[in-house]
């Protein structure tokens, strides 16, 4: 069976192409800028990428030259062939699993709009031009937030006015769950058992960390938007609210401070930098900017570690993974010498040997006296959308 893998931006539509259920991914690529002047797409295929600069007038447009090139290229001979098409979405509010695309199902992620206003809205956009264009197709969307629908009152409750909760619907809601349950469901595999518990560090330019407790999430550091928790490469990660109403006293307008948190903030706003790359550059030639940055980044990583690893009592392991985990060793290393007081130590020669760029990707980097395996993993929430669209 051909399934499509969407990932529907306000300006962009990612996708991936799979022969299921051998989960062989047959092409891959990205439509950009569309809606605006300069659009092109690109596609990978065969080992080889292709460019190409079209006029992407709306999402519609993108799609009919997606089943366009699907089609030049014989992945598909007809549109009949694509069976499935799994749809991303942020914010399901307390929707816990993918579900098949309804009317009620589009009005319910339209109703869940305001807590994901740049991400909802652009979904629904794609699942409606997909339906347009691939109308036989059975649309399945899959939410960021299902896998965090099982945290504990406790840990997804603030301790605001209950009125917050129940008329804003104010709540940890936690995101890159699609990621986490595809790294769990890995992890299930490798340990030969259900009922884990894992630490799962998602570290890339958005970046979470996820305790995952009997198999399930248990608490994640993700909260009501993706802006909390972590320090970023953009985002500010936890704070003090009361900055937050002191620069409104200020002159400051709500868009500009939700702007600055959000696209200011981070290694970005300590080193000059919101790429990780650039902030090491910068320790080798000893930008004093870039070494505080640095130091910063892993001590937020290092204190939730700590944090879930007394919550759990017994973990089966921590897991890197996303852009920065499974490529950058200076940060794996830094975080787990930082550990050291629970035991959990690393082997350089092993770390120094996984990158998603070199022939080994995956393995375990923490040292045999370890009290903890410590994992690189490769994330692929593409593939995990795929096959929810798949079983469904």
């Amino acid at each position: 069976m051909k399934v499509l893998s969407v990932n529907a931006g306000s300006s962009s539509l990612k996708f991936s192409a799979y022969e299921m259920p051998e989960e062989k991914c047959l092409a891959s690529g990205v439509f950009e800028r569309i809606g605006l002047e300069n659009s092109f797409y690109t596609i990978k295929f065969n080992n080889e990428k292709k460019k190409e600069v079209v006029d992407l007038k709306d999402h519609k447009v993108a799609f009919e030259y997606l089943v366009k090139e699907l089609q030049q290229l014989h992945i598909v001979d007809s549109l009949e062939e694509i069976e499935a098409i799994g749809h991303r979405s942020v914010q399901g509010g307390n929707i816990s699993k993918s579900v098949i695309v309804t009317d009620e199902v589009i009005k319910t992620i339209m109703d869940n709009a305001p807590l994901a206003p740049l991400h909802n809205p652009s979904s629904v956009v794609g699942i409606k031009a997909a339906m347009d264009v691939i109308p036989n197709a059975k649309h399945v969307v899959v939410f960021d937030t299902s896998f965090h629908t099982t945290i504990p009152k406790e840990n997804y409750l603030y301790p605001v006015p209950k009125m917050w909760h129940e008329k804003f619907l104010v709540r940890k809601y936690g995101f890159h769950g699609t990621s986490y349950r595809y790294i769990t469901m890995k992890m299930q595999e490798k340990l030969g058992k259900k009922d884990v518990n894992l630490i799962i560090c998602h570290i890339g330019n958005g970046a979470s960390i996820c305790e995952v407790k009997n198999g399930l999430s248990h608490n994640t550091t993700m909260g009501f938007t993706p802006v909390s928790g972590l320090m970023m490469s953009t985002r500010c990660g936890q704070i003090d609210p009361s900055i937050i109403t002191y620069l409104l006293k200020q002159g400051l307008t709500i868009d500009e401070v939700s702007n600055a948190l959000n696209k200011e903030s981070g290694l970005l706003a300590i080193s000059g930098y919101s790429d990780s790359r650039d902030v090491e550059e910068g320790i080798k030639n000893n930008n004093e900017d870039c070494l505080l940055a640095q130091k910063m980044f892993v001590r937020k990583i290092v204190d939730y570690i700590a944090m879930y690893y007394v919550e759990l009592k017994h973990c089966d392991g921590i897991i890197f993974t996303a852009g920065i985990g499974e490529n950058s060793r200076m940060t794996r290393k830094e975080i787990i010498e930082q550990l050291s007081p629970l035991n959990i130590t690393i082997d350089n020669e092993k770390n120094e040997a996984i990158a998603s760029y070199l022939d080994q990707n995956e393995g375990i980097i923490s040292a045999s006296d370890s009290k903890v395996d410590v994992y690189v993993i490769p994330t692929n929430e593409e593939l995990m959308i795929a096959k929810d669209a798949y079983n469904l």
